[in-house]
Order: structure tokens, then sequence, then C-alpha cells
């Protein structure tokens, strides 16, 4: 087997036709990147600050807040930096290091959107069992255990990800991507033959990791959409008010995993498409910031 350290360095190719424009792209990332740390923070700290707020569904709303502060910095720095430079390199440990913070912060999120789901459909759906779930139960400090839970999962489960890639020997050093991508790594093998398991393995993982929480999510809403169709007008605006926040984080979140896993996997669909939309697609689901204003309108009329 080829030694993996053949390859010192990784050439970023996805900003290759926006040469002409990098001052503009720079300060609409720059502006982006600004306004998704001061809303994740001001998010953070007013539940912090808020007793009101120490309830389940807003402790995890704070650790998706968390998430997207630590998820971006994998992308956003690097990104900017790359906008003011004449050639858009990263080094083998910092691509595996932008891969691996990606990632985690990927499945967390994931993972915490479903937790939320099924807390809005206990909420919702059988309110006097959420009552005492909530007093005796879902504690602060289970709450905490649980986010953890979802944490210590999406970190282990990207070292077994990214321990497969390190034993691969690379025989090229072009991403056609903004920022690195295992799958885009695993493709640069010098033996296809190689990388076999980490397809079996990222595709196991892609499935547990979207479809499979997908599924309980969905089943959830329709729960709560069936008994908000039998309830008064009230309990449907109520309904809506908590879940809308949600729905719409989930929606752009999905929509955004789906594009990136089709530009990653499958070429064929994405070969027309211009370059500078391309790479707004692969970037789309980093752009927390439409979900994050609407957590953010939510919060307000709770506090309020």
């Amino acid at each position: 087997m080829e030694n993996s350290t053949q390859v010192k360095l990784f050439y970023l190719f996805g900003l290759q036709e926006t040469f002409n424009n990098k001052s503009v792209y720079f300060t609409l990332s720059l502006i982006t990147y600004l306004l998704i740390i001061t809303v994740n923070l001001t998010l953070i700290i007013t539940i912090i600050q808020q007793k009101g707020l120490h309830e389940p569904m807003y402790i995890f709303l704070c650790s998706l807040c968390v998430n997207g502060l630590y998820g971006t910095a994998g992308f956003y720095p690097k990104f900017l930096l790359d906008l003011q430079s004449d050639v858009q390199g990263i080094s083998y440990g910092g691509c595996l290091t932008q891969t691996y913070v990606i990632y985690t912060s990927v499945m967390c999120e994931m993972s915490t959107l479903t937790v939320m789901s099924y807390d809005r459909y206990v909420a919702i759906c059988r309110p006097l069992l959420y009552h005492t779930i909530y007093n005796n139960i879902m504690t602060l400090n289970r709450v905490c255990i649980l986010i953890c839970v979802i944490w210590l999962y999406s970190f282990a489960k990207s070292i077994k990800t990214l321990t497969l890639t390190i034993r691969l020997g690379l025989c090229v050093n072009v991403i056609d991507k903004v920022y690195c991508d295992n799958y885009l790594v695993v493709k640069l093998a010098c033996s296809t033959s190689d990388t076999t398991v980490n397809k079996i393995y990222g595709l196991c993982g892609i499935v547990l990791s979207v479809p499979v929480p997908l599924i309980t999510i969905v089943l959830s809403y329709i729960k709560i959409l069936t008994i908000c169709l039998n309830s008064s007008i009230e309990t449907r605006q109520k309904a809506f008010s908590t879940c809308s926040p949600h729905l719409a984080s989930l929606l752009n979140f999905s929509f955004g995993c789906f594009l990136t896993l089709l530009q990653s996997r499958f070429d064929s669909p994405m070969r027309n498409v211009p370059t500078v939309l391309h790479t707004f697609l692969s970037v789309y689901y980093l752009m927390l910031l439409y979900k994050l204003l609407l957590l953010l309108f939510n919060l307000k009329k709770k506090v309020n």
C-alpha cells in the first residue's frame, strides 16, 4: 500500500472562476460570517440569561447555536483567506481537520434536530406526558448529558471516517471544491480497490446520518399535523409558532445536505451547472443565516 504522506498539499479549484469578483465575494462572505457569529452568540447568551428559557427545546437550540459556531469556524476563515489569495491550497493535515469539523457539525446538527422534533411531538401531542417527563425525567442536567452524547457520537463517527481515509495512498492533489470533502479525497486514491471499504462505510454513514433521522422527524411531524388538524385554531397557531423555526432549520439544512451529496457523489447532474452556482450550492448548508434569523425571531417572541 502506498503511503498517503506522498501528498503534502491539496489545491482547491472551486474558486477558479471567481477571480474577477473576489472582493465582492469576500465582502459578502465576511458579512455573512459576522452575522452568523452575532446571531449565534445572541441566542446563546439570551438562553443562558433567561431562566424561562431553561427548557429542553431551548437547551437544544443553544446546542445548535454552539454547533453553528463550530461548523462555520471550520469553513469561513479558510474560505475568506482563499478569496484573498492567488493560490488556494491547504495542507494534508489541514484538509483532514476541516473535513472532521464539517462532518461532525453536520452529524451533530441532524441528530439535534431529530431530538428536537421528538420533543415537539411529545409537547404538542402528549402534553401531560411532556409535563411529567420535563419535571421528572428530562431535567436540565439530563438534557445536557443527552447533548454531550450527541456530540461524542458525532466526534467518534467522524474519527472512524478519517481513519479509513488516512490509510489511503493518494496520487492526485487537486480537489474541485472550495473546501475539503472526505469523499473527494477518497477519489484521489491511487488504487480504487483500496477505497471499497471507504465507500461502503461512507454510504452506511450517510444513511444513518440523514435518511434515518429524517424519517423520524417526518413521522413526528405527521403526528403533530394530525393533532393540529383536529384541534382549535389557537392550538394550531401555537403549534405553528413553536414548530416553524425547527421546520425551517430542517428543510434548509436537509436541502443543503442533499445538494452537497449530489455534487460529491454524482458528477453527471452537476456538469452543466455554472461554476459560481456550483460553488454556492456546495456551501449552501454552511450558510446558516436564514435559519438563525428565524430562530432569533421565535426566541424574541418567547422572551416577550
